[in-house]
């Protein structure tokens, strides 16, 4: 199984000969490597209803004909958009021919931005546990720290996990780091930073912060094998 970082949030699994595309925030993305017109992803995976993570996903799924997978409220608004969805939730999974994938926990808000201004409730934001040829890969999504992540690790062991470091909208750093120490995960890998001033980081520092030293960046594009 192949996964890879292509900036802000956006993550990809290639396995069992699909690829699976999380929060596709392609066009506005100054950080990423993607082109919408090269990518024709299976599977889009979303974690909340910001733009910056919705991202493409409309265009995406029309032209490749994607099952796009969300909490219940933004699957529902995407299906009205003429999407392939399936509908869940906080606490549910679903077994899927790629594998299970199982919604957790993520404190942040979630909504879409109208023509008007205005804000379209798109349900609870997540984060993401990605149960694929017997690894666990998790996208925490934006959140803010909380305790619960212990359970997390404890109920799901987690050989990769996706943690945002940009502080002012999610964790920073420093949160970030404890959150690693909750999940115990194999390997930790910082997303969410340096797309826009408010969340400029280093995520060099950031690993350096990890008392496991567990931690490695991916510029975007980079691929590992899980």
């Amino acid at each position: 199984m192949k996964v890879s970082y292509h900036g802000h949030s956006i993550v990809k699994v290639e396995t069992k000969g699909k690829t699976i595309l999380i929060d596709p925030f392609i066009t506005g993305n100054g950080l990423t490597d993607l082109k919408v017109e090269e990518e024709h992803p299976d599977v889009i995976v979303l974690t909340h209803g910001h733009g910056d993570h919705v991202g493409d996903t409309i265009e995406l799924a029309k032209k490749s004909g994607a099952l796009v997978i969300a909490v219940n409220e933004l699957a529902i608004y995407l299906a009205h958009q003429g999407l392939n969805t399936h509908p869940m939730h906080i606490g549910g999974s679903f077994e899927f021919d790629f594998g299970k994938v199982k919604f957790t926990q993520a404190f942040h808000g979630s909504g879409l931005q109208q023509a008007d201004g205005t804000f379209l409730y798109m349900g609870m934001p997540a984060g993401v546990l990605l149960m694929i040829e017997g690894k666990t890969i998790y996208h925490a999504g934006d959140t803010g720290l909380f305790s619960d992540m212990k359970l997390i690790g404890e109920r799901h062991p987690i050989d990769l996990a996706f943690l945002p470091i940009g502080d002012n909208f999610t964790m920073g750093p420093e949160d970030a780091a404890i959150a690693a120490q909750f999940l115990q995960a194999k390997q930790v890998i910082p997303i969410h930073f340096n797309t826009f001033p408010p969340i400029k980081q280093d995520p060099y520092a950031f690993i350096n912060k990890l008392e496991a030293n567990n931690g490695l960046v991916l510029e975007p594009g980079e691929v590992i094998e899980l």
